[in-house]
């Protein structure tokens, strides 16, 4: 009987914004179930956090999985020093370019259908990859993971959302899915490091992202909130133009930032950029509520994923590149050292949670960015001095820095926004995010490789700016609590004032 009361405890009740349409069950519902639920389907929470979480996983051992094998990927498809950021950058740019435009579509026409769709594009793309011979093929279905990659990110939250949604429930459900983010990133190396070859690392994500795209079906329940109108396809064009031509020019600078194609790409990103805002104050149905820039909760998320990918995501991806070309370590070895960084990460984000209700969420980002920042610090002259033992107090640190980022950021996503705009909220965010690691990577990139003195000094000048950008996200956000506290405080003022008058 108690197993019965969990089952049915865990199904969430729809909120008046979502509206779940029936889809097939594995098995039949309790008859008491089907009595007291006779227009719904029920939610099966555990089985939406298990299937989105592993998707989650997977999609970030997919976007990873260059970080350990670049070397050798660039040498099978004879890439060019110069266009071996794109060989990264690939799937942040899909990401960046379809996140905020498929967490819209997901709230308003379904995101079980979205999930599952982009579950499967993703399986696809993946074992497209695979079979990629030149640099542009490979880039190429990199671009189209990181579509697709942003379809089933954008859509998991609201469907968690939707199967959790009491407070405590939601902390739980999206403290284990921030815990699998930092999973993903922990099991990539590993695998691509173990496997004989890069290809086969493709394939083996491809077949097991296509039997999660299989399950979901299954086991998810559709909701949606509708809103009414048409797709704002003009905002979706002009936001995913401006994105595509701001990671461009971001890329390509790396070889010269006063080059007129990178003039002319960054005039273009900032001009999409106006037209988007234009579009978005007329449009009934907007991607994004501007409104939301003036709440400090959402400026908090939005600015936490936009340092996280710049300062974390960006220094992370090619720091394991450096140490095979600077200390002569092979994928696996590298693998296994980074694991402490990953999996500590993966440790913390799972028990984070535990600090709901004694460390406000946006001072967990606060604190992430500042063990961060000291983590990366102690790792200078490292390289230079050729000895990996001296990174690790660093990786430490930075580990669990990054831990308390992944457990906060989707939290605070969904928290940002009303309810029946979560995926909405969860794509702004994690846009943000995927904007800065393309444009954390090619400065790093840039940094390490071409400031002179070698790439030990690059090295530790591209750490230097990592910490510095993660001191200043962490005053941003506590900027933004400080913002908080004082419109709480003006609002209470001005209600006791009201009710001294009355």
């Amino acid at each position: 009987m108690s197993r019965f009361i969990e089952r049915t405890e865990a199904r969430a009740e729809p909120t008046p914004a979502s509206v779940p349409t029936p889809t097939p069950a594995l098995a039949p519902a309790p008859a008491s179930v089907l009595a007291a639920e006779p227009a719904a389907a029920p939610v099966r929470a555990r089985a939406t956090l298990a299937v989105t979480s592993a998707a989650t996983a997977l999609a970030l051992m997919t976007y990873t999985a260059p970080a350990v094998t670049l070397v050798d990927t660039a040498a099978a498809l004879h890439t060019a020093p110069s266009a071996q950021a794109w060989l990264l950058n690939g799937t942040p740019l899909g990401l960046a370019a379809v996140l905020l435009v498929a967490g819209s579509l997901a709230d308003d026409h379904g995101r079980r259908r979205l999930f599952v769709s982009g579950t499967l594009a993703l399986a696809l793309t993946t074992l497209l990859g695979a079979l990629a011979t030149t640099t542009w093929q490979f880039t190429l279905a990199r671009v189209a993971q990181g579509a697709a990659s942003a379809a089933l990110l954008a859509s998991s939250l609201g469907l968690l959302v939707h199967a959790f949604p009491t407070p405590r429930g939601r902390l739980h459900a999206t403290g284990v899915w921030g815990a699998f983010v930092s999973a993903g990133i922990a099991a990539s190396p590993v695998l691509s490091g173990a496997l004989p070859g890069w290809r086969l690392v493709y394939v083996l994500l491809g077949a097991a992202t296509l039997l999660v795209a299989a399950v979901a079906p299954r086991v998810l329940t559709e909701s949606r909130s509708p809103r009414g109108g048409r797709p704002d396809l003009p905002g979706a064009a002009a936001f995913g133009a401006a994105t595509v031509a701001l990671i461009a020019a971001l890329t390509l600078g790396r070889d010269g930032w006063l080059r007129a194609l990178v003039g002319l790409l960054l005039l273009a990103s900032v001009a999409l950029l106006g037209l988007f805002v234009v579009i978005e104050r007329r449009v009934t149905t907007p991607m994004i509520d501007l409104s939301l820039l003036r709440k400090p909760a959402f400026v908090a998320s939005s600015t936490g994923g936009l340092v996280t990918g710049l300062a974390v995501i960006g220094l992370f991806s090619f720091l394991p590149t450096v140490l095979q070309k600077s200390l002569g370590m092979s994928p696996m070895a590298t693998a296994w050292l980074f694991l402490l960084w990953s999996g500590l990460s993966f440790l913390v984000a799972l028990q984070a949670r535990r600090l709901a209700g004694r460390v406000p969420t946006r001072v967990q980002l606060a604190l992430g960015f500042a063990l961060h920042a000291a983590g990366v610090l102690t790792m200078l002259g490292a390289v230079h001095a050729g000895s990996w033992h001296r990174m690790l107090p660093g990786l430490v640190l930075a580990g669990i820095g990054s831990g308390l980022l992944n457990a906060a950021l989707p939290l605070l996503a969904v928290e940002s926004v009303p309810a029946a705009r979560a995926a909405m909220g969860s794509g702004a965010q994690q846009t943000l995010r995927y904007v800065g690691s393309c444009a954390g990577v090619a400065l790093t990139i840039a940094l390490a490789t071409g400031t002179g003195g070698g790439l030990a000094h690059g090295t530790d000048l591209a750490m230097t700016v990592s910490a510095g950008l993660a001191i200043l996200g962490a005053v941003g956000v506590l900027g933004a609590l400080g913002v908080a506290r004082t419109a709480a405080a003006a609002r209470g003022l001005a209600a006791s004032g009201s009710r001294d008058r009355t």
